[in-house]
């Protein structure tokens, strides 16, 4: 129904922003590499810089989150966040650009807490499962961020006037959606209450399942802020064409993400967690061991096929713990899932510097079968048996 359909698009609108946005700065990483002279340790130092200010956020926005409420909260991050692109996109120093990372990493880690949280109330309101349809949204618009640097890359435009545009098109585009009315039904926290801790320590197989988040978020990371420099420095691709790395992983993300309930329903997390882990230590093999771009372009269409379902059906899996309440098992789950998707970026430079990036990328790849390999802790739920929401869950 129409009314069920409003807070769907909001929410969906507030994804494809975030990751328009990431798009934007994970397709013009070259463009910072040739401007400022970087090696791989000193983006991998950036990067690490970018993680810090997001994992500086997780704490401080969900507080505010319950203080303010997540729609509240996840709009006014927006705006700061189209704000954060512009700021990155003219910076002309390794200290300014250091700063912006920062900030830019403060404004999309907090606006990913935020619009999660937004998206279980919508979740909740809709009785069914579509939070993976949010994260399909997501992923979606980093494809089209990534497609918009390989245009302004073709039309020779500058990562300032190419953030700028992309911030005023996006605001333009996306806007009138995050205004949609919604009226949320969490209560807000008192001043005075007790805070629910921030981290929560996972046991049992719920540390399996914490590991191939971990896995998972790792394999992302690393397809976000690597591949066009892979496909630059390695393979010695163009500018333009390197993009076409980040945009099959993105566009094979989505097609998952959307259809993966099926597969989930017909097969069984577990079976399709392990072939998960398969296809994306592949996808990293692949492009570890080859030196054509067509190659390395089907290394990355495998990785996003792989690494889609991981994630959700792991904060799934942790929902319904048998022994952890859901709400410490889930916050445990993604701390190392996103923990590995913001630090290991750095660390692949550190190991790239001294190597090249064909040792971290094999490395990845020999993570990803962590995910094949404790595949079997997602079938103990409160439930039956390999059991999950038909859509996976969160991602």
């Amino acid at each position: 129904m129409p009314e069920l359909r409003t807070p769907w698009r909001a929410v969906a609108a507030a994804f494809a922003l975030n990751g328009v946005l990431l798009g934007c700065w994970a397709s013009r990483i070259p463009a910072f590499v040739d401007r400022l002279g970087l090696d791989e340790r000193t983006l991998g130092s950036l990067l690490l810089v970018m993680g810090a200010g997001a994992l500086t956020s997780f704490p401080l926005a969900g507080r505010l989150s319950d203080r303010f409420g997540a729609v509240r909260l996840t709009r006014w991050i927006a705006l700061a966040y189209l704000g954060s692109v512009i700021f990155l996109g003219m910076s002309q120093s390794l200290v300014v650009l250091a700063s912006a990372l920062f900030f830019f990493g403060m404004c999309h880690g907090s606006m990913d807490v935020a619009m999660n949280s937004w998206a279980s109330e919508v979740e909740r309101h809709m009785k069914r499962s579509v939070m993976s349809s949010f994260h399909a949204m997501w992923s979606l618009g980093a494809g089209l961020g990534a497609a918009g640097g390989y245009l302004a890359t073709l039309a020779g435009a500058s990562t300032g006037v190419h953030f700028a545009l992309a911030a005023l098109l996006s605001a333009a585009l996306f806007g009138p959606f995050l205004r949609l009315p919604w009226q949320s039904q969490m209560r807000l926290a008192q001043a005075g209450e007790p805070r629910a801790p921030i981290f929560a320590v996972p046991r049992g197989s719920l540390l399996l399942v914490a590991v191939m988040a971990l896995a998972a978020g790792l394999g992302e990371g690393a397809a976000v802020d690597w591949s066009a420099v892979f496909l630059t420095d390695t393979l010695g691709t163009p500018e333009a064409q390197a993009t076409f790395g980040y945009a099959a992983f993105s566009i094979t993300m989505v097609i998952m993400r959307l259809t993966i309930g099926s597969f989930i329903t017909r097969f069984g997390a577990t079976t399709v967690a392990r072939g998960s882990g398969l296809l994306a230590a592949a996808g990293y093999a692949i492009c570890a061991g080859t030196d054509a771009l067509p190659i390395a372009l089907a290394g990355f269409t495998l990785m996003g096929m792989g690494y889609a379902a991981v994630i959700p059906m792991a904060f799934s899996r942790a929902a319904n713990d048998p022994v952890v309440p859901a709400g410490q098992a889930i916050a445990s789950v993604a701390t190392l899932g996103y923990g590995a998707m913001l630090f290991g970026p750095p660390l692949i430079g550190f190991i790239a510097h001294a190597t090249s990036l064909r040792v971290p990328f094999a490395m990845v790849g020999g993570a990803a079968l962590l995910i094949a390999i404790c595949a079997g802790a997602l079938s103990t739920t409160r439930n039956s048996p390999d059991a999950l929401p038909e859509e996976g869950g969160r991602a």
